[in-house]
């Protein structure tokens, strides 16, 4: 892959505030108070908003949505704002309860409104996720950001949320969402270009969960999620020889570990095949600020790069 195609960088990333000891985010004193639920909405928000808003994340970079677990902190965050960002189709399962707690007046804006939501191949089983927790997100599959189309959807939602909150701002929130919208219909356009000298028949491809069938979809990619394939919260050991067996008969070459995952049925299935892992795939959370995917376009270059170089054997 040429490297020109994901060797620049489009769009900076803004500074945020996760909630750990829970502060906001520096901007402008009438700064509009928003909350993100997770680091790829608060990249997406931020991008939108620019200093017209004083954005918050309720789950920080490198961390499981899965597993997160409101407190105290998160409610009051969460009464203060004016407008509440989350990524619905049951990604986050706690939103109501905490909404409920916090007391929330303000607007809850669900940004998978108005996609076409892939069916969840898990529904019904519970998996294990991270370190021994399990999830069923529901009939829909939630993972919509990793179809760069779905993301330009987003985008507009937040800048409509964000027009109806604050009517001065609204020309303010529509350039930015339009600029943005430029850089990820020219993101969609070389992820198509990396991809294109790729026969389709080899673009397989071994991940932890099933986190990108919407990639899949848009680009014509196959994921096979171990955990997916398996199908057990508890992997047997009949069922990783499977699986293993498949990778050998299919000669897949590419392996990945996850951002938000534990590696370790990851790093098995590699001893069993040989086949070393990849790298590391951002699926549901950026990388820290410094890292290798810190905004939603750099991980979607990040892993279309780790994707392509291993599929093709480079």
């Amino acid at each position: 892959m040429k490297r020109r195609i994901f060797g620049q960088g489009l769009v900076a990333g803004l500074g945020l505030a996760g909630v750990g000891g829970a502060a906001w985010a520096t901007a402008t004193p009438a700064a509009l108070p928003v909350v993100a639920s997770f680091s790829i909405l608060g990249d997406l928000v931020q991008q939108v908003g620019g200093e017209r808003v004083q954005l918050t994340q309720l789950i920080g970079p490198d961390s499981d949505a899965h597993v997160f677990q409101p407190r105290p902190a998160h409610a009051r965050l969460v009464g203060q704002a004016r407008l509440v960002f989350s990524n619905g189709l049951g990604f986050e399962g706690w939103m109501p309860r905490l909404l409920q707690s916090a007391n929330f007046r303000g607007q809850h804006v669900v940004l998978s409104r108005g996609i076409e939501p892939l069916r969840n191949p898990g529904h019904g089983h519970r998996h294990a996720h991270g370190h021994g927790h399990g999830h069923d997100h529901g009939e829909h599959d939630p993972h919509a950001w990793q179809n760069v189309a779905h993301v330009r959807v987003y985008v507009r939602n937040i800048a409509d949320a964000l027009c109806a909150a604050d009517a001065a701002g609204c020309d303010f929130y529509r350039q930015r969402a339009q600029a943005y919208d430029a850089v990820l219909a020219q993101l969609d356009a070389e992820i198509r270009a990396a991809w294109a000298p790729i026969e389709v028949a080899q673009r397989r491809v071994i991940v932890a969960h099933d986190a990108f069938a919407y990639y899949g979809q848009a680009y014509n990619v196959r994921f096979m999620a171990a955990r997916g394939v398996i199908a057990d919260s508890e992997p047997t050991a009949r069922g990783i020889a499977r699986l293993v067996q498949q990778i050998r008969e299919e000669r897949i070459r590419a392996l990945f570990v996850e951002n938000v995952t534990d590696p370790r049925l990851i790093e098995q299935i590699g001893r069993e095949t040989g086949l070393r892992p990849a790298g590391r795939l951002y699926s549901d959370a950026l990388s820290a600020p410094g890292g290798t995917a810190p905004t939603y376009v750099e991980m979607l270059r990040h892993n279309t790069q780790a994707l392509t170089r291993a599929v093709a054997g480079i």
